[in-house]
């Protein structure tokens, strides 16, 4: 649904409402409700667009967006996918996209991502567009604080609707690109996505259909058969095009739409029928046992598909509100099993999914222990059938209202300051998936009237949708076999079986406390303050010695931001106490950092928009969060609890941390591009401690008690914290609030004196002082290559600061040339990534900064070391010929 209101609408309750801070939320709070009639229908047409078709078909949306200031979100969707396509076309429809950006009757030898790179318009591997089964899009985010910028854009867009060139050569040049992102899918993951998709589709074409095509097609497709399905399945009667950004006049933009596509003429007349592909519904389940030895850890899916509805009157709306509080309550009662002593897994959570254009599916996930899928999946089977049982409670179903009440008054809120990429996004679901486009003025008048009198028997008939007997797919993965087909069926019959007999207990709710901080502190007072007006902050220090700077924005209106920061973190550290220590967040976090069990907490928060995370690095411990204004209190409580509230192990939680951290180690030696990257790590730093993964030798030495300790030592002294308060607050409402949780935070007894930065201890590690080169073999399911270049990097400090960002620019420069030879060039890899890492830096102002530059990318295992090759002779012919322009022929 649109979440904006309509350009001609003003909001509800009389326009904008006065004042700032936590007064804001009035405005959603007056809106007024709606008296429908569940039959009535909404609107066909999206609201607050220009919305219109062309007389060769074309579909066009228009909508003027400030956000961000000077950018326009442009994209055209094409109403065809990988399903349509014949068996020697396995793949063609993705090589169709590919060959866009090669070469089109105005732009040839990828000009047009010559073009996006010199607007500032980022290319690169799945940013501009996207092949699945069902359409094709194109998506550009480009700048239009200059002429032309736009007129250009759009004719990019339309000579992609119909002029796309493709030859023999182009074919060719891009060949290799589309195998190489065909191998890069090849991974674990890719296996394990593509044999649950098949498994899902069986019997059907989508089944038969991966975008990415075969590697056979790949390969041996002809440029005809390519040009053949362009021509029969590009029609303008197929296709939309989306401009949502930053322009003043909309009209104006129709017409720059009406001049570069009004004139285009597709090849195919009349256009064709897109047939439809029916997914055969099954009433026995279909099971899977996957075992992939690069499995990052055992899993269990749990797939029930059903046709994709649609939402075409206020009851259809009605409906996907139950829908969407029935899986949130769901995902409650999974997450607080996987909190419990012994849980029969570390995550689990179910989501409603639109798979392909007939078909939805409700699909639960989770992941668990080796040797414990099917204890998991006897877990979720059961939970679901106690819903369907007993369903849930009216607390919990009103838990999840005032959680999607506050979603919803959010976007509200925020109604002026949408992204014009989400905008352009729900334009496209209207265009491809015919969901309506209400406006966020309706939009929430409308929820505020429905949510209240959803009843939880209307919420648990969605239970139904994952009955085994509802075209159901288990699958589970593993990294080595331990269960079999026969363990799936059991576990299925045994649960329907104890629902039969109403053998499953009902939902037993924990005790909630109703306040966060038990006992109102004593409010600190301000023993100074300093007005900075250069940047319109103010800085006070506390009694208690802690720091605040606040500032009153108005980027969003519906969000104040925070964050508090420490010197000193885990570089003071020994080396025998590294290990426990970086081990504290997470036990921590287990527990409950904030005094309670975060499936409590989890249920206190309830309806409030706020949020507090820690983190402690290398030099710095802090804390972030971010709030709705009326929520502010909530969120500083939060750090009150933090920094008064002592974290202290339980066996249970450090059970489940052991047995998590235990599992990913696992699944890091199993991974192959994990023991490339370890083994980087080791060479670029020296093998430190800091930077060497963590064994299971080490998992065996860490101390849980010393650990909290740590962590408990961290969030301690107030003294040591500058808190940093950004966003739409109210100075009169939130100083006090300020005082109350932040000043009323305990001075520390016998407190040392803080870390300055120039106090702190950096991290041991040391570039190599001579080139090294090193073959790193792993075994693998299926062969693949990846190459890192690294290279030092010192800044001095003198010109550290220009450097940074001299740094960064070198960066995307590399990047972009290594693509111009690599792929554009020598068409042997699908995308290039240079990063810049100098965070193992003590920050300081006199100290130089050492770090590294690396140049990363896959290729086919047999050409790794002729690309490098090639890059190093094309880099040295353009300092040749860079030199000869500047000097002369000498």
């Amino acid at each position: 649904m649109d979440l904006l209101p309509p350009a001609s609408e003003a909001p509800a309750g009389g326009g904008a409402v006065g004042g700032r801070g936590m007064r804001r939320g009035v405005g959603f709070r007056s809106l007024k409700l709606v008296n429908v009639s569940m039959e009535e229908a909404l609107p066909a047409e999206p609201v607050g667009v220009a919305y219109g078709r062309l007389a060769n078909g074309l579909t066009y949306y228009v909508r003027s967006n400030p956000k961000p200031r000077m950018r326009a979100a442009l994209s055209l969707a094409v109403k065809v996918g990988s399903v349509v396509e014949e068996e020697d076309e396995r793949g063609v429809a993705h090589i169709v996209e590919h060959l866009a950006f090669s070469a089109t009757s105005r732009y040839t030898n990828h000009d047009i991502v010559r073009f996006l790179e010199s607007i500032g318009a980022e290319f690169g591997a799945c940013q501009n567009a996207l092949t699945s089964s069902d359409e094709t899009i194109y998506e550009l985010l480009v700048p239009v604080d200059k002429p032309g910028l736009l007129s250009q854009a759009i004719s990019v867009l339309a000579e992609f609707s119909s002029e796309v060139r493709v030859s023999a050569e182009d074919l060719e040049k891009e060949r290799g690109a589309v195998l190489e992102e065909y191998r890069g899918g090849r991974n674990a993951t890719g296996r394990m996505q593509d044999s649950h998709w098949t498994l899902l589709f069986e019997g059907s074409k989508y089944a038969e259909r991966l975008p990415i095509g075969t590697e056979k097609v790949i390969r041996t497709v002809t440029h005809e058969t390519v040009r053949n399905f362009y021509h029969k399945w590009y029609n303008l009667s197929n296709m939309a095009v989306f401009a949502v950004g930053d322009f003043p006049d909309t009209q104006a933009v129709v017409e720059l739409i009406k001049e570069h596509f009004g004139q285009k003429a597709s090849i195919s007349c009349p256009p064709p029928v897109i047939p439809e592909f029916p997914v055969p519904s099954h009433i026995e389940p279909r099971f899977s046992c996957f075992v992939e030895s690069e499995a990052a850890g055992s899993a269990v899916v749990i797939s029930c598909k059903m046709p994709a509805g649609e939402i075409k009157t206020v009851k259809d709306y009605r409906d996907s509100l139950a829908e969407s509080i029935f899986h949130c309550a769901l995902n409650q009662r999974l997450f607080k099993l996987s909190r419990r002593r012994d849980p029969p897994y570390f995550s689990c959570s179910s989501a409603a999914d639109a798979l392909v254009r007939p078909v939805k599916a409700y699909i639960m996930t989770s992941s668990c222990r080796e040797k414990g899928t099917v204890e998991a999946l006897e877990s979720m089977l059961v939970e679901v059938a106690r819903a369907r049982l007993y369903g849930f409670s009216e607390r919990e179903i009103s838990i999840v209202r005032a959680l999607m009440m506050s979603e919803i008054e959010s976007a509200y809120l925020e109604r002026d300051q949408m992204q014009s990429t989400s905008l352009r996004d729900e334009y496209l679901q209207h265009f491809l998936r015919e969901e309506p486009v209400v406006g966020i003025d309706y939009e929430a008048r409308l929820q505020k009237t429905l949510l209240p009198y959803i009843s939880s028997a209307e919420v648990v008939k969605f239970a139904e949708n994952f009955s085994t007997t509802s075209s159901c797919v288990i699958k589970i993965v593993e990294p080595r076999a331990h269960a079999s087909l026969e363990d799936l069926k059991a576990v299925v019959l045994k649960v329907n079986t104890l629902e039969e007999k109403r053998s499953i207990p009902p939902w037993e709710e924990e005790q909630i406390p109703e306040e966060i901080v038990s006992q109102s502190p004593v409010p600190g007072i301000i023993v100074d303050k300093v007005e900075h007006p250069g940047i319109g902050a103010t800085e006070m220090i506390l009694s208690n010695g802690m720091r605040v700077c606040y500032k009153c924005t108005d980027f969003l209106d519906d969000q104040v931001v925070f964050t508090g920061f420490a010197y000193g973190g885990l570089s003071e550290l020994s080396e025998d106490e590294y290990t426990s220590c970086t081990m504290g967040s997470t036990i921590a976090g287990e527990i409950g950092i904030f005094g309670y069990r975060p499936s409590v907490l989890m249920d206190m928060l309830a309806g409030k928009r706020a949020e507090v995370g820690t983190k402690v690095g290398a030099y710095i411990r802090s804390f972030s969060g971010d709030c709705s204004p009326s929520d502010l209190e909530t969120g500083l409580q939060l750090v009150y609890q933090l920094f008064t509230t002592k974290v202290e192990p339980r066996e249970e939680e450090v059970k489940i941390v052991m047995q998590m951290a235990e599992e990913a180690i696992y699944a890091q030696e199993r991974d192959p591009y994990t023991a490339f990257a370890n083994r980087s790590r080791e060479i670029n730093y020296g093998n430190s401690y800091f930077f060497k993964p963590i064994r299971i030798s080490d998992l065996k030495k860490v101390n849980p008690i010393r650990a909290c300790e740590y962590f408990n030592s961290c969030f301690k002294d107030p003294s040591a914290f500058t808190v940093v308060v950004v966003g739409n607050i109210d100075p009169a409402i939130s100083i006090p609030l300020i005082l109350e949780y932040l000043g009323g935070i305990p001075k520390v007894q016998d407190t040392v004196q803080p870390l300055s930065r120039e106090d702190l201890k950096g991290l041991p590690f040391k570039f190599p002082e001579t080139i090294i080169r090193e073959v790193v073999r792993s075994p693998m399911v299926e062969a693949q290559c990846f190459v890192q270049l690294g290279f030092p990097v010192v800044l001095k400090s003198t010109m550290m600061t220009e450097d940074i960002h001299y740094v960064g620019f070198l960066s995307k420069l590399l990047e972009t040339k290594i693509m111009q030879v690599l792929r554009f060039k020598y068409g042997q890899v699908y995308s290039v990534n240079v990063g810049v890492f100098l965070g193992g830096n003590k920050p300081s102002r006199s100290g130089d900064v050492r770090g590294d530059i690396s140049v990363n990318f896959s290729c086919d295992p047999d050409m790794s070391s002729r690309l490098i090759l090639f890059w190093k002779r094309y880099h040295i012919y353009r300092q040749k010929a860079l030199l000869k322009k500047m000097y002369g022929p000498s």
